[in-house]
């Protein structure tokens, strides 16, 4: 069976974003971001892809992505109604129109969508892209948890798993990787 994959970027406070969706107080190294772009070509946009030559890049570990409606938002404001035209898209929002014959928009169920994304015949997993109240729903559904640690403390922000009930849920820390400047890569896979 397929795994359903949350690849985040947080603070060391565990904030995805701040107050006001803000991201560009992430601080990186040219280390950490020759890795990620090795490692995970996947992830990024198609646009991005583009813009580092990696167009060609094979997907190494997803052929799927899911993600919230405030996730999908700020590709929209640059004009990218298919942000991740090389993975399958899945986007779950009660109110977001449909804007590209490449995406689906999911109304309801992001659980039964995601469990039948599971049962799929895949070599490759699901990427859940985000975003936090998204994460909260689909809690149970996860499989691996991967960890983009920043050092740089937010102080407020929005959590990456907003919404969800109390209820502890066990991970295995399975791999770690550090870089110059601080960040960390954790991966942690469900107990």
């Amino acid at each position: 069976m397929r795994r359903l994959t949350y690849l985040i970027a947080v603070s060391i406070d565990g904030m995805i974003a701040g107050p006001d969706d803000e991201t560009d107080f992430y601080p990186s190294s040219d280390a950490y971001s020759a890795w990620m772009y090795e490692a995970y070509p996947d992830v990024l946009p198609t646009v991005g892809r583009a813009q580092l030559g990696l167009s060609e890049a094979p997907n190494r570990h997803f052929d799927t992505v899911v993600m919230g409606r405030r996730t999908y938002e700020p590709g929209l404001a640059l004009g990218w109604t298919s942000p991740y035209a090389h993975l399958r898209q899945y986007v779950v929002s009660s109110t977001q129109e449909a804007l590209s014959p490449d995406v689906t928009y999911v109304r309801e169920d992001p659980v039964g969508l995601v469990r039948s994304l599971k049962a799929e015949k895949s070599p490759l997993d699901i990427y859940l892209c985000g975003g936090s109240a998204l994460a909260g729903v689909l809690m149970p559904e996860i499989d691996r948890i991967i960890v983009k640690r920043y050092p740089v403390v937010a102080g407020a922000g929005i959590s990456a798993f907003g919404g969800a009930p109390f209820a502890p849920t066990r991970f295995d820390l399975t791999d770690l990787l550090t870089f110059p400047g601080g960040n960390a890569v954790l991966t942690y896979d469900r107990a």
